[in-house]
């Protein structure tokens, strides 16, 4: 960390010496997610004017589309137009060029008179894109910005990078989504968990089963959130909520997520989770219903039957999400799935002792196990939270481990993949002060910005082998209480920037001092950008 410090006292000369001089205020690479190493050369800073050219590949399609980007972030700190080309040229010059390397690497050299940004993939180059883009956050407009000589080699710790959000409990619209992804990639995040289904709203096109939205994406009721002497009230209002997401929709997220290097990951809920869809089919429930599209938060009884049209219905279900998904992953849920339901269900216990299985929690086993099989045919694998352990886990299943990190250490010593998202540390739907009077009303719980930037995700209690399962880490935004798009905003900012360090970072470059002066750089693209923070930084301690 001497080095960080030394890093930042040179760059506050710099830009102390260009400021006297009436120049444009100096680059500073000291950004979040920090990368694992500055190397600051001596000699005059580059100096980007309207003249400089931004140099691509010709006929690359993905980099002249980071390129595009580049330009675009340019502008907006700057107000310099920068015009792209496919021509080289070794002055005057950002170059942006693939060559070998780690994953989603890069480096990005500024010599006297060019840049180079250099990635091991196209990921790569994005992400040095998105480092000088925070370098620059707080740069003047003007028609000259100085870059200090540099090589900045980064490359993130864990592959999977993810963030998720709840549009059943409340209904963004595909461009608050959009918006939502382009928070991702300012964060280096490449994983989009979304939410899809849940008791209180299906919110995907179905088109073998149009039922699922017009019946089940709208609820007449809703809870809210009322706090009375710090203690939650049940109070309902009769409000009619809906809206779901058309298959151009999803293709147009999916795609738009794409270009910014973020993988969508649907998840659609099973075998708990369902009463929106067992309000447009009833028949697909042990009770037979009637339901209704819940406005009520919690836990629910009803879940899906296990006859054998529940899965032909899920299997048509999934042979649909997967044709507009291109992610490896499908995340089915699994969580949350009372069992009173199988137990009282003649065809449920039947299935018990057909199987030859103990109890419904190796019911549920095997109903994620078949579930896992039809997908596996599809080429896709499931993730599910870390209920699908009980019972037995299904042969090639990754767990989200959010009940803390026991779901996830238990995964790892059975050799199975995991994403760590606890609760305590991961839930952005908590409050974000202890002066819970100052804040909206949220869920409850208590996450500051400091606790989501302690987490380790790494449990000491494993093995360096077994640590090689967890593959990434995720927050997840639940939005029982976030019934506008802002307070979406407000919910994961600056959370979110606490949350990208620790998964690109290694523990070893953590210091949470310093990391609130480089929240600065960060914070800067978010007034250029409107996003809706939280301001009070000193207090989220």
């Amino acid at each position: 960390m001497k080095i960080n410090r030394l890093i930042c006292s040179t760059m506050f000369v710099a830009g102390m010496a260009t400021s006297v001089c009436g120049a444009q205020a100096t680059a500073d690479y000291n950004v979040a997610p920090q990368p694992r190493k500055i190397q600051l050369l001596s000699g005059a800073p580059a100096s980007v004017t309207a003249s400089t050219v931004i140099v691509c590949t010709k006929g690359d399609q993905t980099l002249l589309r980071t390129a595009s980007f580049l330009a675009q972030y340019i502008e907006e700190a700057t107000g310099l137009k920068l015009k792209i080309t496919d021509k080289q040229q070794k002055s005057n010059s950002i170059t942006l060029r693939v060559q070998s390397g780690e994953p989603e690497s890069y480096t990005l050299t500024v010599g006297p008179k060019s840049v180079v940004i250099a990635g091991a993939d196209q990921a790569g180059v994005f992400y040095g894109v998105q480092t000088l883009r925070k370098s620059i956050s707080a740069a003047t407009k003007g028609n000259t910005l100085l870059l200090p000589q540099v090589v900045v080699t980064d490359a993130p710790r864990f592959g999977y990078r993810g963030a998720h959000l709840d549009v059943s409990r409340h209904f963004f619209t595909p461009g608050e989504v959009k918006r939502f992804v382009d928070m991702l990639a300012l964060h280096n995040i490449n994983r989009f968990h979304w939410h899809l289904t849940d008791d209180q709203g299906w919110r995907i096109e179905i088109k073998k089963y149009p039922k699922l939205t017009t019946l089940g994406s709208v609820r007449t009721r809703e809870q809210i959130g009322v706090d009375i002497n710090g203690e939650r009230e049940r109070v309902f209002i009769d409000k009619s909520h809906g809206g779901f997401y058309t298959q151009d929709d999803i293709r147009e997220v999916v795609a738009y997520a794409a270009e910014r290097f973020v993988t969508v990951i649907p998840e659609i809920e099973m075998p708990g989770h369902a009463r929106a869809a067992l309000a447009a089919f009833p028949e697909l429930s042990c009770c037979g219903g009637p339901f209704r599209v819940e406005g009520e938060w919690g836990v629910l009884e009803d879940i899906f039957c296990t006859r054998e049209e529940v899965f032909t219905f899920l299997e048509n279900i999934l042979t649909e999400v997967v044709g507009l998904f291109p992610s490896k992953y499908i995340h089915i849920g699994g969580d949350e799935a009372p069992k009173l339901r199988w137990s009282r269900c003649h065809a449920c216990q039947e299935r018990i002792k057909a199987l030859g299985l103990k109890d419904e929690h190796e019911l549920q086993s095997w109903f994620v196990t078949r579930m896992e099989k039809f997908l596996a045919t599809k080429g896709k694998r499931i993730i599910g939270w870390d209920e699908i352990l009980e019972g037995g886990l299904a042969p090639d299943a990754t767990v989200m481990s959010w009940r803390g990190v026991e779901g996830g250490v238990e995964a790892a010593r059975l050799g199975h993949d995991a994403i760590m998202t606890p609760t305590d540390y991961m839930y952005f739907d908590y409050y974000q002060s202890e002066n819970r009077v100052e804040e909206p009303v949220a869920i409850g719980g208590y996450v500051p910005l400091e606790k989501v930037y302690s987490y380790e995700p790494c449990p000491e209690e494993l093995t360096a082998e077994q640590r090689r399962h967890i593959i990434g880490v995720q927050a997840n935004l639940w939005t029982e209480y976030i019934a506008d798009y802002p307070h979406v905003e407000y919910m994961s900012l600056p959370r979110m920037a606490a949350l990208c360090e620790l998964q690109w970072c290694g523990p070893e470059q953590k210091n949470y001092g310093e990391f609130l002066k480089r929240l600065q750089r960060l914070t800067a693209i978010y007034d250029l950008s409107g996003y809706n923070y939280r301001r009070h930084v000193a207090e989220a301690k």
